[in-house]
C-alpha cells in the first residue's frame, strides 16, 4: 500500500511502500476513501508543538473508509462497515474525564496521526471503539472534514454555550470556519464571520453569515462592539492578532473560545476588564465520540454543508502548500 510518511520534520512527506497492516486484538484495519487535510497535520509534520510526534510517522486524523478487517475481539464493528477515525484514537475509559464526559482530556489517550499512525495511507489501523460509524448516505468527501473539522467547532459552539439571538463572531472562514459559522445558526445565534480573502468572505455569505467582516479594511472589534459586541467569539484563525481582535469585541459577560493552535501562540488577558466585564476565555479541544455521532445526524437531516476540494494522496505536499498560503477554499480531502 501507498503511505505519505513523516521522514523528518520540516521536509516533504515521502510516498512510501508499506504492508497492509494486520489489526491486533480489538483493532480493526480500515481501506481509506477519502482523509481530510487539517492544520494539526501541518503542525505534525513540522514538529511545531511542545509534544512532539516521533518520526517516522504517518499523519491524518480525518481518515474515513470500509472496514477491511477486524481483530481479536472486535465485534461492533464489521468488515465492510464505513466508518470514521477522527483525532481521538483512544481514551482509557476509566478515568475521571472519560467517566464525566470529557475524553477528550484523558491523560491516557493516543491521537490518530500523531501519537499513532494515521489515515494518510491507503489502509490504516484503529482501535475498534473509537472507529466512528458514518450513517448511510453521508458522502465519504464529506464525512472526512467533519470527522475533526466538524466535530472540533460543533464542540466550540457548544461549550461557548451559543443561545438564540447571541451574536457570535466566527474568526477565520476556512476549513473549520465554514463549518462553525453552520454550528452557530443551528444554535440559534446571529454570526459575524471575519476573513481576509474575497473567496472566503463571499463563502461566508453563501452560507448565511448575518454579518460579514473583512479584516483588511475594518477593524473587527470596532465593528462588533457597533453591534453590541459579540457574546461569544470563536478564534480559529492561526494568529495572535486575532484572538486579541476577537477578545476586544466580546460585550460585557462575552466568551472567548480559543480553538486554533498557533505552535507559539500567546494572548495576553488584561485582568482587570475581564474581571470587570466578566468575561470568559475558553480552551476547547475537539470532540467526543457522542459529539460526533450529532454531528454526523445533522449532516445526514441536510442541516450542514461542507466545502471541500479532492486531491490524490500523492498531491499530500502540494495540498499542504495550498493550506499554508492560504489557496485552499476550505477542506481539502485526500484520496488514493
Amino acid at each position: 500500500m501507498k503511505a505519505a510518511v513523516v521522514r523528518a520534520f520540516g521536509q516533504p512527506l515521502a510516498i512510501e511502500d508499506r504492508p497492509i497492516p494486520a489489526p491486533g486484538p480489538g483493532r480493526v484495519v480500515v481501506r481509506m476513501e477519502a482523509s481530510g487535510l487539517c492544520h494539526t497535520d501541518i503542525h505534525a509534520a513540522h514538529g511545531d508543538w511542545p509534544v512532539k510526534p516521533t518520526p517516522p510517522f504517518v499523519p491524518g486524523h480525518e481518515g474515513v473508509g470500509i472496514v477491511h478487517a477486524v481483530g481479536e475481539g472486535v465485534t461492533s464493528t464489521q468488515p465492510g462497515q464505513r466508518v470514521a477515525v477522527p483525532w481521538l484514537g483512544y481514551a482509557c475509559g476509566t478515568c475521571e474525564h472519560c467517566l464525566t464526559g470529557w475524553e477528550t482530556l484523558c491523560l491516557q489517550q493516543q491521537n490518530t496521526g500523531y501519537s499513532v499512525d494515521g489515515g494518510f495511507a491507503e489502509y490504516f489501523t484503529a482501535d475498534a471503539a473509537f472507529a466512528a460509524p458514518v450513517p448511510d448516505g453521508i458522502d465519504p468527501i464529506d464525512a472526512a472534514p467533519l470527522t475533526c473539522a466538524g466535530v472540533t467547532t460543533y464542540k466550540a459552539v457548544k461549550v461557548g454555550n451559543v443561545r438564540p439571538g447571541d451574536l457570535v463572531a466566527i474568526s477565520g472562514i476556512g476549513g473549520l470556519g465554514h463549518l462553525a459559522l453552520q454550528y452557530a445558526k443551528i444554535f440559534g445565534g446571529t454570526v459575524a464571520a471575519i476573513d481576509i480573502t474575497d473567496e472566503k468572505l463571499q463563502l461566508a455569505k453563501d452560507l448565511g453569515a448575518d454579518l460579514v467582516i473583512d479584516s483588511r479594511t475594518e477593524d473587527p472589534a470596532q465593528v462588533l462592539q457597533s453591534h453590541g459586541g459579540a457574546s461569544v467569539a470563536v478564534g480559529l484563525a492561526v494568529d495572535d492578532k486575532s484572538f486579541a481582535t476577537a477578545y476586544a469585541g466580546l460585550r460585557r459577560g462575552g466568551r472567548l473560545v480559543l480553538v486554533a493552535l498557533p505552535a507559539a501562540g500567546t494572548l495576553q488577558i488584561p485582568v482587570f476588564s475581564t474581571v470587570l466585564n466578566g468575561t470568559s476565555v475558553i480552551g476547547s479541544i475537539v470532540g467526543t465520540r457522542a459529539d460526533l455521532a450529532t454531528v454526523f445526524a445533522l449532516h445526514r437531516a441536510g442541516r450542514t454543508r461542507v466545502v471541500a476540494t479532492t486531491r490524490p494522496l500523492a498531491a499530500v505536499n502540494e495540498a499542504i502548500d495550498e493550506v499554508l498560503y492560504g489557496k485552499a477554499k476550505a477542506r481539502i480531502v485526500l484520496q488514493p
